[in-house]
This record gives structure tokens, sequence and C-alpha cells, in this order.
């Protein structure tokens, strides 16, 4: 056999380039040769990625033939690149060769050689997905070209890109809008329930357009941007794992915003959302602070917590003082008919002809809401809504936990070389879930419906268009308002994500602005109304300091 003599690897410079083999297949010795220029800097720099695969086929020397060695050394150092060179199709046995094909079928050869070369060049497998390779190319003789070709296809296919929120700032903003949209959508849910539209059929319109969110924000920021895998490409990846959190927090997301949906009715919008919170930040910020590694300061986080705490126990006062007033205020009346030529302003919205509008505050104003909206609460205890807080509430407290495992997979459920979850693609099948719960539940309850509401139908809902523009307006700002609290969290920490669970701040100002809560209420009433807000205040503020920065 002509060409036997090989070349050693050198560690020190000859014709300015460094080389060094490494076995890649023991039971076979079957190595590679790494190549890289003496003028190559070593603080992080990146520079051009050559991959040589030598077939054999034709080409009877070896791949660490003199011939092939000066080669690769002399195209590295005109270049300035990296080279791997690929012993892919022979077996050495003492000075001779034994061709792969003799040893193994040759079927299978190719389909280990064509693994070991993706392995090689996969820009999810090489270096982490957050620290892709650049400007990769790839060579080859006899048919080991063609492998060469094929994982250039790849690498082309695979290097598609996102865009993921890095910097503190930009954490901090996301969290900021995703406060504004998930305090605003309760409020919108609030308003079509008052106005008699069944709340069935207001969160099957809600969690079409909830879904639709996610699927806009993966297909627009989780296709652009600089970062890698993209989504399209993570949808084909063994990730079921990471895939499997992300849906279990989606079904516990649904269920706690569907039951929510009923508490307002008993509890208040305001009172609703601060417990909720509050159990939401007890535990999960929690977990989550653990979950993360502790990147937040804990010496910062945890005040922030108590702070919520004590923004709750407020908000119980505040709940405990307002039920006291309009207690107070229905004395008067001895039954609903008392109020019947009243008409209810909601945000001055609806202004009826030839009826006196009552005041909101006023007694005639609660009787009239009583009326009018969907959900009757006159006469039923008030456990029944704080039991469906409470439910809620240890709902929320698990769906962001759940949310992080899915993508940064800290229990290592993920298989060696398999990328995380990005945000964008754990956020997709986050909300596929949510949808098809919410969609079981919801037309389950149009037949079989709860807490003494009317029994409806599919074609019901289909007909029922009064309210279905603000559903929908609800369901695409909690869709993107998770989805950004999501960002932040990936960047800064789920930790002080978690300070979104400061929406009451934005909920109360929306209660009291469309619906009049604690309207022509008591002193004390406004106090403990403005020592809650201030509390949330610092919450939010003390927990947005605590963020790091993810590794």
């Amino acid at each position: 056999m002509l060409g036997e003599t090989t070349v050693p690897p050198s560690l020190d410079p000859q014709n300015g380039v460094f080389s060094k083999d490494s076995i890649y297949s023991p039971e076979k010795n079957l190595s590679i040769r790494i190549y890289l220029p003496e003028k190559a800097s070593f603080d992080g720099e990146k520079l051009p990625f050559l991959i040589y695969f030598h077939g054999g086929g034709f080409i009877v020397e070896t791949a660490f033939s003199p011939t092939y060695h000066t080669l690769l050394t002399s195209t590295v150092t005109a270049v300035n690149c990296r080279s791997f060179r690929f012993r892919s199709r022979t077996k050495t046995h003492g000075m001779s060769e034994t061709p792969l094909d003799e040893l193994e079928p040759r079927d299978e050869a190719m389909r280990k050689m064509i693994e070991g070369g993706w392995r090689t060049v996969s820009p999810n497998s090489v270096n982490g997905a957050d620290d892709p390779l650049i400007n990769v190319v790839g060579s080859g003789d006899s048919d080991l070209f063609g492998l060469a070709v094929f994982c250039a296809f790849i690498v082309y296919i695979e290097s598609g890109k996102m865009y993921i929120i890095e910097s503190k700032g930009g954490a901090i903003a996301c969290m900021l809008l995703a406060l504004l949209f998930l305090g605003t959508w309760p409020a919108i849910m609030t308003l079509t329930e008052r106005r008699g539209r069944l709340p069935q059929h207001t969160y099957l319109d809600y969690t079409i357009t909830n879904l639709l969110a996610a699927v806009i924000i993966a297909f627009t920021l989780g296709q652009i941007g600089p970062s890698r895998p993209n989504f399209i490409t993570q949808l084909s990846q063994d990730n079921w794992q990471s895939v499997m959190f992300a849906m279990a927090g989606g079904i516990v997301l649904s269920l706690g915003n569907l039951a929510t949906q009923y508490a307002w009715a008993f509890v208040g919008l305001s009172v609703t959302e601060v417990v909720t919170s509050s159990i939401t930040v007890v535990i999960g910020t929690t977990l989550n602070y653990f979950l993360d590694d502790r990147i937040n300061r804990a010496e910062i986080l945890f005040p922030g917590a108590a702070c919520f705490l004590i923004a709750v126990c407020f908000g119980s006062a505040v709940h405990k003082s307002n039920a006291a007033d309009n207690k107070s205020k229905l004395q008067n009346f001895n039954s609903l008919e008392t109020t019947s030529s009243f008409q209810i302003e909601t945000n001055h919205a609806n202004s009826g002809l030839g009826k006196e509008k009552a005041k909101e505050g006023t007694a005639a104003f609660l009787i009239e809401l009583e009326k009018q909206r969907a959900i009757k609460v006159f006469g039923k205890s008030t456990i029944i809504g704080l039991a469906i807080t409470f439910f809620a509430g240890i709902c929320f407290s698990m769906f962001s936990p759940a949310f992080n495992l899915a993508t940064n997979d800290q229990w290592h459920t993920l298989k060696h070389g398999v990328p995380k979850l990005t945000v964008y693609t754990a956020f997709f099948y986050f909300s596929i879930s949510a949808f098809v719960i919410a969609l079981i539940l919801n037309i389950r309850f149009l037949y079989w419906p709860v807490l003494g509401l009317p029994r409806s139908s599919f074609k019901g809902y289909l007909n029922d268009w009064n309210g279905r523009g603000w559903s929908f307006l609800a369901g695409f700002l909690c869709g993107f308002g998770n989805g950004l609290q999501f960002m932040g969290g990936q960047a800064a920490g789920y930790a002080a994500a978690d300070a979104v669970q400061a929406l009451p701040l934005v909920s109360t100002f929306w209660g009291i602005l469309l619906f009049g809560e604690y309207r022509r209420s008591s002193r004390r009433t406004y106090v403990l109304l403005i020592s809650m807000l201030f509390m949330f205040i610092v919450a939010v503020a003390v927990l947005m300091a605590s963020s790091g920065r993810r590794k």
C-alpha cells in the first residue's frame, strides 16, 4: 500500500501552525487532527472554521500523510482559520490500514460518519447554542466530499437566528410592559362579565387570541436576531422533556386564569389580584430563586417579597373595610326592585334615555350591577370566592417555575448535546397546552355550567358577539404580557420577573376608573387603599432591583 508514511502532530509552531490529534472513536482508533494558526489570539476571538473529511476511496495515502498535513497547514496559515481533519474511513492496524467497509456494513459506516460530522459542525452542539460557529467551510475528498456538502447544507438550514433580551435594562423594560398588560386584561374580562356576557363565551374568545399572540412572537422574535437556535429549528429537536415542563406550566396558568374569572365577581378585581399575587410571590418567587441558582440578590429579593406580603395585609384590610361600607349602603334597600328605575353607567360608556343613572358607589349602583351582571353573587358565601382565589394563586405560583425548568433544564433531563428550549419555543408549547385545557373546560361549562350560570351551547357562543372584541383584546394583552415576562425572566432571572405579580397596581387603577370601586367609601378605606398601593410600588421597585444577569 502506498502512502503509509504519517506526520505526527506538533505542539510547537511548524509552518506557523499548531497541530494536535484527538481520538473520537477509541474502539476503531479513529482520530481527528486539529490545526490552529500561530498568530491566533486566545482571548475568545472567533476564526473561520474549515472541516476536512478524508475519504480514502481512490486516495491511497492516510489522512495524516505529509501531503495532506502540508495541505492543511498551508491553508490554515494562508487564511488564518481553525481546521479539523477527520480520519473517518480507515482503521489502523500497525503499519497497514483496513478499509472500514470490511469491518462493518457500508451504510452503517456512512451513517456514523454523517452523525460524527454533524456533531462537529452543528451550530447547536459546538461551543453551546449561546456561542455558535461562524464562517464554517466544509471540504473533503472521495465520497467524504459528499459528507462535507451534507454537513454544510445542514449548517445553513440550522443556522437560523432569533432575538434574545440580554441586557438588564431590556429585561426591566419587558417586565414593566408585562406589568401593564397583565394588569389590564383582567379589567377587560371583568367589564364583559359586568355587562352580562357569560364567562364561558368570554374565555373561549380570550384563549384564541392568547394562543395567537404566542404564535406571532414565535414566528417574529423567534426567527430574527443574532442568537441560535431559532424557533423552527427547535420544533424538530429531541427536547420533549423540556416541552413537557412548558406544557405543564401552560395548564396550571390556564386553570388559574379560568378560576380568577369567577373569583373577580365574588371577591372583587383588586382583592383577587392581591391575594393571587401574594401566593405567587411567596411560593413561585422562592422556587425560581433556587432554580435560577441564586442569580438574584437575596438581600434585595426577599425584602421585596416581604413588601408584597405587607401589601397583601393592607389589601385584605381594604376588602374588609370596603365590604363594611357596602353593607352600610345596602341597609336602606329591602329588595332589588327598589332601584328598578336606575341604570348603571360603566365608565360613562353606557347611557340610557329616559332613565336616571345610578351614581357609582351608591347602593342603587351595587344593586343594579347585581341585576345586570352574568355571575350573581348576592346571598352567596364569601368562602366560595376565597376558595377559588386561593386555588388560582396556587396555580399561578407553579407556572413560572415550570417555564423556568423548560428553558434552563436545571434538572438535566435533556440528552447531551440537545440545546435548551428558547423562550419562544417554550412559550409556544406553553400556550398550546393552555389553549387545549381552556377549550375543553369551557366547552364543558357551556353545557354544564357552574355557580348557577345559565346553560349555553357552542352555537350560542358563536352567535354571541356582545363584547367579543373586548375578549379578543384581553387575550392579546395576556399573551404578549406573558411573553414579555418570560423574555425578561430569561435575561434577569425569573424571580425578579415575578415583580409583574404587582399587577394589582394596574388592576386597582382600572377598578377605580372603570368600575367605581371604593367610590363613596369611608376615610379608613381610602387610607388603607393608599397604603396598599404604596407597598405594591415599593415591592415592584425592590424585586426589579434584585435582578441579576443569567450567565
